[in-house]
């Protein structure tokens, strides 16, 4: 499968936190601003490879979350609720020396840095939130009826195999039919197989298909919304079938330093030909505290 050379650019990385090994990519000036990426449900650290080398200034470090890409996936009594993540999170931060940086998430990404950002707004310079920002609120009525699904879900889906595709090209157009563009799927698809029995399959774990046993209240969703002391730029895809207008209106009510834009595209934006007013809106966003600092 042709690369792109942006792809070829990056720097392959790995941790081992809490026992498990993590996987990553690195654009960038080694002593740059430090910049943390992190994908969507079922994507890798390859869904920045085209927006990561438009940004200058920076070093970018994109994770595969765990169950994604070249990571681990979780032992079979864990879980991957959006907060599960965020250890792993911290460690690589650790790893990485980073007291401060700026955060960029996608989707789920966009979620679990909400999430980080607000648990340490300290340490999050920026935050900058791609087609989504925090979870659908559930009330708390639903609570048991959300602990059943999920318990319902997890013996099926630990027994559960991946899907075997005869070839990459077959896989790739398994995520062309899902509306990435082909450039945009291989990417993702090459970084996010294995070889197997009968050709290749993905390196997903299937417990990521399976029902969060807990989900967060409209007041929870809301305390963290509103921690978000940091500059905070949102970006939502103007052909996005996954997230309403209602919902972006209902989580800006409650974010205050908060720059929203709409771009052209679907949910997938930062890949595609969205990517380039991307980077330069994030640009613009990240650096211009520091351009309107008086000199020393």
């Amino acid at each position: 499968m042709s690369k792109i050379l942006t792809l070829d650019s990056a720097v392959p990385l790995e941790w081992e936190v809490n026992g498990l090994k993590l996987a990553g990519l690195s654009w960038g000036d080694p002593n740059g601003r430090p910049l943390l990426a992190l994908h969507g449900w079922l994507d890798n650290a390859a869904s920045f490879f085209r927006l990561a080398p438009l940004l200058t200034d920076f070093r970018i470090v994109a994770l595969d979350l765990t169950g994604h890409g070249q990571s681990d996936c979780r032992s079979a009594d864990s879980s991957y609720q959006i907060w599960d993540d965020l250890p792993e999170i911290i460690g690589v931060l650790e790893a990485l020396r980073w007291d401060t940086f700026d955060l960029v998430g996608h989707s789920r990404g966009a979620i679990i840095a909400t999430l980080l950002a607000g648990a340490y707004p300290e340490r999050v310079q920026h935050l900058v939130l791609l087609d989504a920002v925090a979870p659908q609120p559930v009330a708390d009525k639903a609570f048991p009826q959300q602990i059943r699904k999920a318990l319902q879900d997890k013996p099926r889906l630990l027994m559960r195999t991946n899907r075997v595709f005869v070839s990459c090209e077959e896989a790739v157009a398994s995520r062309v039919r899902k509306g990435l563009s082909k450039s945009a799927a291989e990417q993702l698809v090459e970084r996010n197989l294995r070889a197997c029995l009968g050709g290749v399959t993905w390196t997903t774990d299937p417990r990521l298909h399976g029902a969060s046993a807990v989900k967060l209240t409209e007041a929870q969703i809301r305390a963290v919304l509103e921690s978000l002391n940091m500059p905070t730029l949102l970006m939502r895809a103007g052909d996005s079938v996954h997230q309403t207008a209602e919902y972006f209106e209902s989580v800006q009510r409650s974010i205050d330093n908060l720059v929203v834009h709409t771009i052209d595209g679907g949910h997938h934006f930062h890949m595609e030909s969205g990517a380039i007013e991307v980077a330069q809106l994030m640009q613009h966003f990240l650096l211009k505290i520091n351009e309107t600092e008086p000199a020393l």
